[in-house]
C-alpha cells in the first residue's frame, strides 16, 4: 500500500519552571493511503502531542528536538510557517475532542464550514456556501440548506460533532485526523459518529489517524492500532493482533479495562499505579513499576521492539527467547472470546480485513 505519512523518531519536550519534560520520545509510525490507525493510551500519554505535531500546532513551550515528519515525501518539519499553513486544513485536517469550543459561538454555521475554503483560496464565497450547504448533508445535518444560518448553540452535541467533521472535511483533505472525537458524546451517538466517519473515509477517500483512550472505539473503526505509553509505542499491529493476540502487559491492562455488557462486578478493573514522571523517565521500561508480569531487566533497559508477525511488534522483555512464558490474564482471553460471540451473532461489526504492509514503524 502507499504510504503518505511517516514520522521517524520523533522526539518532544516541553520546557516547564522544573526541567525539560521529554513528553515525546522516539516515536516512529506511518499511515497509508485510505487506511485507518488509531493510537491508543492512557491520558497523557503523548497521543494529541504526537498528531498536533503533524499539523503545527504545539504549544509555545514545546520543542521538536529530533526525527522527521514526512508528508508525502516532504519533511514538515522542514517547512516554513506559510507552507503549514497551507498544508493545515487543506492537505491535513484535524477534529478536535470538544465540539463546543470548536466553533465560533458568534458565527453562522454555513459561514465557519465555509471558511478553510475561502481562507485556502480555493473558491469564492457563493461556491464556498454551496459546498458548505453539501457537506453539512453529507455529514448527515437534516435541513443543511435552512440551517446554515443557525449558530453553534442551536444544535445538539452530536450535531455540533457533524459540524466540526464537517469544518474538517470540506477541503476533502488527504489526511483526516480526529482526536478523541466522541470523548464527549454518550454510547448511542458515539455509535453514529464512527459510522459516519467510517462512510466518508470511503465518500473522500481519505486516510484517518484516530486518537482515543477507549479500546472499545477502536475495534470498529481502525486498520491497525499503535499503543501508546509515557510517551513511546509500545504495541502495534493489525486491528485483530492486538485485540485477539497482545503482547505488552499495557495494552493487556488497557483491554481488561473495558467495561462490557457481561461485567458483573461494581468495580471496575483499573491499571494500578501511575504513569513515570517524563521530567526524569527512567532507564528501563517505563511501565515496569505498574506491571505485575515485570522482570529484573525492565528496571535495568528499555526492551526494543521484538516481531510477532511481519505486521505486529511489541517492545517488552517477555518476547525474549530467555523469558519465562508467560500467558495473557484470564480475563483477557475471556474477553476476546466475548468479542468474538458479538461478531459471530452480528452484534457489533467484524474488524476490518484491509491488506497491511509489512511494516508499521521504522
Amino acid at each position: 500500500m502507499e504510504k503518505i505519512l511517516d514520522v521517524k523518531n520523533l522526539q518532544i519536550n516541553f520546557a516547564t519552571f522544573a526541567g525539560q519534560v521529554q513528553a515525546i520520545r522516539d516515536v516512529s509510525f506511518h499511515l497509508n493511503k485510505g487506511e485507518t490507525l488509531a493510537i491508543v493510551g492512557e491520558s497523557g500519554s503523548g497521543k494529541s502531542v504526537t498528531v498536533r505535531s503533524i499539523m503545527g500546532l504545539l504549544a509555545n513551550n514545546a520543542h521538536i528536538v529530533g526525527g522527521e515528519i514526512d508528508f508525502k515525501d516532504q519533511d514538515i518539519l522542514s517547512m516554513t510557517d506559510r507552507q503549514i499553513e497551507n498544508l493545515r486544513g487543506n492537505d491535513i485536517s484535524m477534529i478536535f475532542q470538544d465540539p463546543m469550543t470548536s466553533l465560533d459561538p458568534t458565527m453562522p454555521i454555513g459561514k465557519q464550514v465555509a471558511e478553510p475554503l475561502l481562507i485556502h483560496g480555493q473558491m469564492n464565497k457563493a461556491a464556498a456556501m454551496a459546498r458548505a450547504e453539501e457537506v453539512l448533508e453529507l455529514v448527515g445535518i437534516t435541513n443543511a440548506k435552512n440551517r446554515m444560518k443557525d449558530y453553534p448553540h442551536q444544535f445538539s452535541g452530536g450535531q455540533r460533532q457533524r459540524v466540526v467533521i464537517a469544518m474538517a472535511i470540506v477541503n476533502y483533505p488527504e489526511i483526516l485526523i480526529a482526536d478523541e472525537p466522541t470523548t464527549a458524546l454518550d454510547v448511542t451517538i458515539q455509535a453514529q459518529i464512527i459510522d459516519l466517519m467510517k462512510d466518508l473515509q470511503r465518500k473522500i477517500d481519505t486516510s484517518i489517524i484516530f486518537i482515543t483512550h477507549d479500546l472499545g472505539v477502536v475495534a470498529g473503526i481502525a486498520d491497525r492500532v499503535a499503543v501508546m505509553y509515557a510517551g513511546k509505542i509500545v504495541e502495534y499491529g493489525t486491528v485483530d493482533e492486538i485485540f485477539y493476540d497482545p503482547k505488552h502487559p499495557y495494552t493487556w491492562g488497557l483491554l481488561n479495562s473495558m467495561p462490557t455488557l457481561d461485567t458483573h462486578s461494581e468495580k471496575l478493573y483499573a491499571i494500578p499505579g501511575t504513569p513515570p514522571n517524563l521530567l526524569d523517565p527512567p532507564d528501563g521500561d517505563a511501565f515496569a513499576p505498574r506491571n505485575p508480569y515485570a522482570l529484573a531487566i525492565d528496571h535495568e533497559a528499555m526492551p526494543p521492539f521484538f516481531k510477532v508477525t511481519n505486521t505486529h511488534y511489541a517492545a517488552t522483555w517477555l518476547l525474549h527467547p530467555d523469558a519465562p512464558s508467560i500467558e495473557p490474564p484470564a480475563a483477557i482471553q475471556q474477553r476476546q472470546q466475548l468479542y468474538r460471540d458479538l461478531i459471530a451473532s452480528g452484534q457489533i461489526g467484524t474488524f476490518p480485513q484491509k491488506e497491511t504492509d509489512k511494516n508499521v514503524s521504522n
